[in-house]
């Protein structure tokens, strides 16, 4: 059993367990090129958060997992079959319900590890931080933690070199061949603001590719894998660390301690 896993934790364990920070990963559930699993997010988000949470709580934070989410926002991915779509709206309801259970039971400290570009959690954070104003909110998208091109040949954001070595070095045995994988070439949107980056909309996803990828993952390998992990999982640690051993009261600097929090 590894006790800052809440799946794999019990109650005689849990009632005399002190937990300072609460993190919730997040998935989905979704086509990744032709060689990855629709579990891909899911994975990620097991395995990089349970190994950051060891580091974090081996250097005495004190940290819980709790299961990941295994579906997210996929609106825009309507005719990929079984894609699973959680609609905003319900990524509020779910997230409200958890910090109802935390606020009551006296957990003050809740971080969302995102494993999905499709999640947003800024508004969700904002307008439930107004009912939780006694709880500090956070998340991260751990794939935007470090300069993926130290690690990696080619650049993408699904089903890439850099997901498919994460896959690669945590669960090879659900990987094809990297010849049976789409080079990932993404069909951009013709309009030149979207394209430039300042203005969005969604993107339609079996128009804006082939395969259902978008980034060429026909370099990635075991190694660039295992080291990108490691990088991520010390860098998420340090993070869990800092929060979990925050004074809430003193969090910015030449702030004077209050009772905010």
């Amino acid at each position: 059993m590894r006790p800052y896993l809440l799946a794999e934790s019990n109650w005689k364990q849990v009632r005399e367990q002190e937990v300072e920070l609460v993190i919730l990963p997040w998935g989905a559930t979704e086509a990744h090129n032709f060689h990855l699993p629709y579990a891909t997010d899911i994975i990620e988000s097991d395995h990089l958060a349970a190994e950051a949470a060891r580091l974090a709580y081996e250097q005495g934070a004190k940290v819980m997992v709790l299961p990941t989410i295994p579906f997210g926002v996929n609106t825009g991915q309507t005719e990929i079959l079984l894609d699973i779509n959680l609609n905003p709206s319900t990524l509020m309801a779910i997230v409200g319900d958890v910090l109802d259970t935390l606020d009551r039971q006296g957990v003050r400290k809740f971080m969302i590890f995102n494993s999905h570009g499709g999640n947003d959690f800024k508004p969700v954070l904002r307008e439930l931080g107004l009912q939780y104003p006694d709880m500090f909110l956070a998340f991260t998208n751990w794939f935007t933690a470090l300069d993926k091109s130290l690690y990696f040949s080619h650049d993408g954001d699904h089903a890439d070199e850099m997901e498919t070595s994460l896959l690669l070095h945590l669960r090879p045995d659900l990987v094809l061949p990297l010849d049976e994988a789409g080079p990932g070439a993404e069909n951009k949107i013709k309009i030149k603001g979207f394209q430039e980056g300042w203005a969005w909309t969604e993107r339609k996803w079996d128009l804006a590719t082939e395969d259902t990828g978008i980034g060429d993952p026909r370099q990635a390998t075991v190694e660039k894998g295992e080291r990108y992990f490691g990088a991520v999982t010390r860098k998420m640690a340090d993070l869990f660390i800092e929060i979990a051993q925050a004074d809430l009261n003193n969090l910015y600097e030449n702030q004077k301690a209050c009772s905010t929090y």
